[in-house]
């Protein structure tokens, strides 16, 4: 068992000193591992805010809730922060739905605490006034409402619900009356934890490991969480086995080494490279694969009675596959006790798993023609080792997340499960924030145009972000879509901005590229710039037909 670190007393107070309920929570935040807050502050949160910073959490103003949620996120994934995301009643917490949903569906442990009226002055006092915890009930893992005397204790339960298991989203309502009060200070309960569970006997996965000649691991995000990589790398060198990967889960092995095929889940050309991999299997081990990830394609894609391991944090009714053995608990130590007891063996004597992935590479090889494919490409080449990119959702994202060789775990960031739009450029403002590094942001037109207020908040910020736009003037895979069941193209066409021009005005380097040699030399340029950079690069629009 363990016990959560217990708050430290706000700076100038002394036992039994009056502080704020704020304080309180505050402080709990930060013994937490709180080192930012991200949001808009509204009336209803200013005591937390102030109180934030008392307790040497800096918050961070970013110009829309959404974005806010997923720069919290950005900077968990680079430091391991405790993500905090903070929004004043109505309208505020309205605009953070679409980062809790995302939150709960990529396993994001986010603190989302919310100002509130009153009760009793909520009964006759309307304006912008609805039930917060209703809304977000379905959404989140937990939702609290601040009591006397419970500020700090809501806030160590919500932290451990939130890392608990899979990790998810924890909504806290804080009463502006509650945060403002005078209260003596003290400390929180500890919050008592169950130790990571192990289960007692792995005998019968540990015979059909010895037993297969041709084992196959598919990793997902459920081991990216938990520091799976090292034990993913031992249980790879224990087994023989290749490894597939979801594109949460890119990097956990670096792509560079040959054990590693490549990301699978929503690139239909991929998953067919993949498919006589699947088939030629007499052994899949799943590791933290959550089907979230994948298309429909992946719907039961492997036959009944194929011996299937699936490792997973906590079970999920999903009905996409079935398995033959399920391992409940953490990953990553499941794996380490099944590679414990294991002799290296050879396995695949057929070789196989090179020519798949060699298949792999020249599928997704650059034509010689400018287009998306060269962007990634040189990217990849100009771009330094231990890089992290973020990438939005649509066309470009799924060819980008086959083509960007990622060489460590968190190295590629996106919205996987939810695949929300918008999410890129605030997941690279909080990764950059974090790392103090250059990131990398790819990004289509229509995503940008979403979120074009937090180039302002990069140049608040002073951040390296290179945001590399795919300008084509259109909604790139719902087009694709369209075409792809024969219906008049509607919808998905929109004007050409002036990106560069955009940038420039917001305090950043903005430039327009229609060719490689540009490209290369501007970003390497704008790794060298200590603000941020925007490359705006023309495609066709038909450029990703067949791509993927």
């Amino acid at each position: 068992m363990r016990h959560e670190r217990i708050a430290a007393e706000p700076a100038g107070t002394g036992l039994g000193q009056p502080v704020t309920g704020a304080d309180l929570v505050a402080a709990q935040l930060a013994a937490a591992g709180a080192t930012h807050a991200f949001g808009i502050p509204g009336g209803e949160v200013l005591a937390l805010v102030d109180a934030l910073g008392r307790a040497g959490i800096r918050f961070e103003l970013a110009r829309h809730e959404n974005a806010a949620g997923f720069m919290a996120e950005g900077l968990w994934h680079a430091t391991g922060a405790l993500p905090v995301l903070v929004a004043t009643l109505g309208p505020g917490v309205a605009n953070a739905v679409n980062v809790v949903a995302n939150a709960q569906q990529d396993r994001v442990p986010l603190i989302f605490v919310t100002g509130c009226v009153d009760q009793a002055l909520a009964e006759s006092y309307t304006h912008q006034v609805f039930d917060h915890q209703a809304l977000l009930r379905p959404l989140v893992k937990a939702s609290f409402r601040a009591a006397p005397g419970t500020e700090d204790l809501v806030v160590a339960k919500a932290v451990a619900i939130a890392r608990r298991g899979r990790p998810g989203p924890v909504h806290i309502d804080l009463p502006i009356s509650i945060a403002e009060a005078r209260t003596a200070w003290r400390t929180a309960p500890a919050i008592t934890l169950a130790a990571p569970l192990v289960p007692a006997d792995l005998r019968p996965a540990q015979a059909l490991i010895a037993a297969a000649k041709r084992p196959l691991v598919i990793a997902g995000l459920d081991l990216g969480d938990q520091g799976g990589a090292v034990a993913l790398d031992r249980f790879l060198a224990a087994t023989g086995a290749p490894l597939l990967t979801t594109y949460k889960a890119k990097g956990l092995v670096p792509e560079a080494d040959p054990r590693v095929i490549g990301a699978v889940g929503l690139s239909p050309k991929a998953d067919a490279i993949v498919r006589p991999l699947i088939e030629a299997a007499d052994l899949i081990v799943l590791a933290g694969y959550d089907p979230i990830e994948m298309r429909q394609g992946w719907r039961n894609p492997w036959p009944a009675g194929k011996p299937v391991i699936d490792i997973v944090a906590e079970p999920l009714q999903h009905g996409m596959h079935e398995s033959s053995l399920m391992l409940e608990g953490a990953v990553g130590m499941i794996l380490t006790r099944l590679a414990d007891e294991l002799p290296q063996k050879a396995t695949w004597p057929g070789g196989e798993p090179a020519a798949i992935r060699e298949a792999f590479h020249v599928a997704f090889a650059a034509p010689g023609e400018w287009g998306p494919h060269t962007v990634f490409e040189t990217l990849r080449e100009v771009a330094p080792a231990g890089t992290v990119a973020t990438a939005d959702s649509g066309a470009h994202r799924i060819l980008f997340s086959q083509i960007w060789r990622c060489d460590g775990p968190r190295t590629l960031l996106q919205s996987s499960g939810l695949c929300t739009m918008g999410c890129a450029l605030p997941l690279a403002t909080g990764a950059a924030l974090g790392s103090g590094r250059p990131t990398l942001c790819l990004v289509g037109d229509a995503g940008l145009e979403m979120v074009l207020g937090e180039l302002a908040t990069l140049r608040d910020l002073q951040l390296p972000v290179i945001v590399v736009v795919l300008v084509d003037q259109a909604l790139g895979l719902i087009a694709l879509k369209q075409r792809q069941l024969g219906l008049p193209r509607a919808g998905v066409d929109i004007g050409e901005t002036d990106f560069a021009a955009v940038a420039r005005a917001m305090g950043g380097y903005g430039v327009i590229i229609d060719d490689r040699e540009t490209l290369a030399h501007e970003v390497e340029a704008a790794f060298r710039r200590k603000g941020f950079t925007l490359l705006a690069c023309r495609i066709e629009a038909g450029s990703y037909d067949g791509a993927f």
